[in-house]
């Protein structure tokens, strides 16, 4: 702060000076405003270039502030006024650290010139460091390494069956043989090769039967895995899939008929609820079809939101009511939560019913 404080006085200074004696302006002239650095590698560290510049004015020059346009960009510069006919210096640093691939930057010098603003430029091309062990498989199951420790299937059909793979890095001394305490009965899981080679990799093969798994929608599992012979719960993969049912063999006559779920409304806010409170609201849903709705599944955000819808199959023009009731011990501030409905309607399988409130906490004492 004291230098940046010198520096101003010393450049008001200049200008006073100036300004008394009538004499002309300085200019900056850069011998060139643009670097190319080229190609190099991120491991090859900070690149410097020095940017020269004449005064070709008649009076000092200061430079008053050099900016650039990134925190990877460093410059340093010539702190000292610079006389008519002298000569100064800018040099710029670039950092490639964790950023690969091709870059430009600007750096903006401010000076007393009568070209007070001047812009220089660096670019180029930063070539990737190879990634280390730690770096390309980030998540560690025991002693194996993996890239994630998520298996996500997305969407599957009902009565589809789907296999994905999750390479394990041992990156030990010693060889890894990988069993299983527990796996869902819906999955079928195996290792190749079952004993992992020291500094060796295999694969973790799933296979998802969305028959087995009994339920539609979103459903999560993990696979807890024994490490040669242990027993330790975190050594787990998680396994998670979106069911839905598969509509594509209805022919136009049985779309026509099927059935349709209508709710009378898809929010409700309880307004200002004490801390503690427990308020219901009912939804209503009508089977405007044909044929029988049938609800799946009925699933909620939050434990605090409890749902009983009063049944399961809705014949053709009934309505059923669906009972909301929101717990708010615990909780505070604005609360919303949602509640997925999810039925044999083929038009509209799932639908997203939504309660809100504000959670009003009483003053202690």
């Amino acid at each position: 702060m004291k230098r940046i404080l010198q520096l101003l006085a010393v450049f008001a200074l200049v200008l006073a000076v100036n300004t008394a004696m009538g004499q002309g302006q300085p200019k900056i002239v850069f011998d060139s405003e643009v670097h190319d650095f080229g190609s190099f590698k991120e491991s090859d560290g900070v690149q410097t270039t020095t940017f020269k510049f004449t005064n070709k004015g008649d009076a000092p020059l200061v430079l008053s502030n050099v900016r650039a346009s990134c925190g990877c960009t460093t410059p340093k510069w010539t702190r000292e006024p610079v006389a008519p006919g002298e000569s100064g210096s800018i040099d710029v640093s670039y950092n490639p650290k964790n950023r690969p691939g091709s870059f430009n930057k600007s750096v903006t010098v401010s000076s007393n010139a009568e070209n007070s603003t001047a812009i220089l430029r660096i670019n180029g091309k930063v070539e990737p460091r190879e990634k280390t062990l730690a770096e390309k498989y980030p998540r560690k199951i025991g002693d194996l390494r993996v890239k994630s420790n998520y298996l996500s299937f997305a969407k599957i059909k009902k009565g589809e069956k789907a296999t994905k793979e999750l390479e394990l890095v041992n990156d030990t001394d010693e060889p890894v043989e990988v069993g299983f305490r527990t796996v869902p009965k819906h999955l079928t899981a195996k290792v190749e090769p079952a004993t992992i080679p020291a500094n060796g990799t295999g694969n973790l093969i799933v296979t998802y039967d969305s028959d087995a798994a009994d339920t539609y929608g979103f459903a999560s599992h993990r696979i807890y895995l024994s490490l040669n012979g242990s027993n330790d719960y975190k050594n787990s993969v998680g396994v998670s899939a979106t069911i839905e049912e598969d509509f594509s063999h209805l022919s136009a006559e049985e779309l026509a008929n099927a059935p349709v779920a209508d709710f009378n409304e898809t929010s409700f806010d309880f307004g200002d609820m004490k801390q503690g409170d427990k308020k219901e609201h009912t939804f209503t849903l009508t089977n405007n079809g044909k044929t029988d709705l049938i609800i799946r599944r009925v699933r909620s955000s939050c434990g605090c939101t409890a749902v009983a819808p009063s049944k399961s199959v809705i014949a053709a023009g009934e309505t059923a009511p669906i009972k909301v009731t929101f717990d708010s011990r615990g909780k505070r501030g604005r609360q919303s939560k949602s509640i997925t409905v999810i039925t044999n309607d083929p038009k509209t399988p799932t639908s997203t019913l939504r309660i809100s409130s504000q959670i009003v906490v009483p003053n202690a004492g």
